[in-house]
């Protein structure tokens, strides 16, 4: 049966679930809400060319979807990334091939030179990568932690001269010491596309205002006052958490910062009656993954990303 890529329609909240039902039996590690596939493109910067795709069934079924963009932030001009996602149970009816197609060419279109894209290291998954002429760069895995069995540790009944714990809420007045921190951490993170911003306005749209993110279970370090570490929590609003970025500012590395702001936010969420956490890391991010695993994370999926050159397209 013949399938059919067009665009997500914004105003129809039948359409995001359709999405969110996609995502999440394709990557249940990941958290997709109705209002974050809205704000997603609605909120996304005109320069990023942003596109939610969804590929549709002949008897009208959204049977798979995809995020397609331009790396808007990137130093390096001709970035793009392409993540798609199909229903386990609709597989082989060609939607993941129409998706890619479609998304380069989008790409293609707004001058991409490259396409980076995101797939599960499992054997189907990276063939289907490698016949599209995609080739493997780095991996990342997903951890999971039981929030209702975890043994986490109780914070320190007193924490070192100058040492403070606030959550992202109490910056609800002025949060650029928060982008400030987040904009010097992600310069530190591993990554196959460099990233840099610079633009506050457009963080406070896209990080500040997600309503992934739970400012009161967002934990943040501060020493003398000044932001040292942090980790920003998001959440489905129901059971399901996860650490979207946790950073330490190069000056206060080494000093437990990173793991005493997740301990915070991780002891936050449990009495807020989340109870699964999620978490991803680079698989050479030794530092992160030693935290995380002292936590009592454990790996529950790795992805591969995937580059290819686009030129040929034109």
């Amino acid at each position: 049966m013949p399938t059919t890529i067009r665009d997500l329609r914004p105003n129809d909240p039948a359409d995001a679930e359709s999405v969110v039902r996609v995502r999440r039996a394709a990557l249940p590690f990941m958290i997709s809400t109705a209002p974050g596939v809205a704000f997603e493109l609605a909120c996304a910067h005109p320069a990023k060319r942003y596109r939610l795709l969804v590929a549709e069934s002949a008897d009208g079924q959204v049977i798979g979807t995809a995020q397609v963009g331009i790396v808007y932030d990137s130093p390096e001009p001709g970035q793009g990334f392409v993540n798609a996602y199909v229903d386990p149970a609709r597989r082989g009816l060609g939607a993941g091939s129409a998706l890619l197609r479609a998304a380069e060419e989008h790409l293609a279109a707004e001058g991409a030179k490259d396409s980076y894209a995101w797939v599960l290291d499992e054997p189907p998954h990276r063939a289907f990568a490698g016949r599209h002429g995609y080739h493997p760069s780095r991996s990342a895995h997903f951890l999971r932690l039981d929030l209702t069995t975890a043994a986490l540790p109780a914070l320190p009944r007193n924490l070192p001269a100058g040492v403070e714990l606030r959550t992202a809420s109490a910056f609800a007045a002025d949060p650029r010491p928060l982008f400030e921190a987040d904009a010097a951490t992600s310069l530190d993170e591993p990554g196959d596309v460099a990233v840099e911003f610079d633009d506050y306005e457009d963080w406070l749209r896209h990080t500040w205002n997600n309503p992934y993110l739970d400012r009161s279970l967002t934990s943040v370090v501060l020493v003398d006052g000044e932001v040292a570490a942090f980790t920003a929590a998001h959440t489905d609003g129901a059971t399901r958490y996860s650490s979207a970025m946790t950073g330490t500012l190069r000056g206060f590395r080494g000093l437990g910062m990173a793991k005493l702001a997740k301990n915070d936010s991780l002891l936050r969420a449990r009495a807020a009656g989340y109870t699964q956490a999620f978490t991803g890391n680079d698989t050479g991010n030794g530092p992160m993954l030693a935290v995380n695993t002292w936590f009592g994370y454990e790996v529950c999926a790795t992805e591969t990303r995937f580059t290819k050159r686009l030129e040929t397209l034109r």
